[in-house]
């Protein structure tokens, strides 16, 4: 069920744009936050962006551990991951069992993956201080990476009509979500 990623093909998790559920921990506290803004940056080694704002927790905990986890949420998770990015956890003592959520050990960083989701990518910060400060903008060196193998095989993602509820999401507005749809492959060029 569980498919570990050749890091050479870990962009191709975050390629299509969808949320991405960003979680870390420090100091005996954890927090997830939802973000629509996360995008695969190199190949080799691979990296990743994400934007977390200077108002959020999760950021706070990132800049003290130095580590992070982008974890794919699917249908299945629309609420889940709509309250994860409209509540703050600054102020609550789990922010995962209050949205629903609940956490799993990675395999090489000690921020926690979100269960239930598709693909997980653990990573490494790449400390930039002055664009983390100018543009809310955090880049990761990807250092595990692992999907779920009825959707995600052979380099690609599969989605099908048996697996509905494992498309991903991709946020547009207002707690407003598109699921990814079905495949269009466009021919080979002349």
């Amino acid at each position: 069920m569980l498919f570990r990623s050749d890091l050479s093909r870990a962009s191709r998790l975050l390629n299509h744009g969808p949320t991405v559920l960003v979680s870390a921990a420090h100091g005996g506290r954890r927090n997830v936050m939802a973000a629509a803004w996360s995008m695969p940056l190199d190949f080799d080694p691979p990296k990743v962006a994400v934007v977390l704002d200077k108002s959020t927790f999760t950021r706070r905990l990132v800049e003290a551990s130095g580590e992070f986890v982008l974890s794919v949420p699917c249908r299945a998770l629309a609420d889940a991951t709509y309250a994860a990015g409209s509540v703050s956890g600054a102020h609550l003592d789990d922010k995962f069992a209050h949205c629903g959520l609940a956490g799993l050990a990675g395999d090489a960083v000690a921020a926690p993956l979100v269960e239930g989701c598709v693909a997980w990518l653990e990573c490494r910060l790449l400390p930039e201080p002055h664009v983390q400060q100018a543009y809310d903008l955090f880049l990761g060196q990807v250092v595990a990476a692992s999907a779920d193998d009825r959707v995600f095989r052979q380099g690609r993602w599969h989605f099908g009509p048996e697996t509905d509820a494992l498309r991903t999401l991709h946020h547009v507005a207002g707690g407003a979500f598109y699921s990814v749809a079905d495949l269009l492959q466009a021919k080979e060029p002349q």
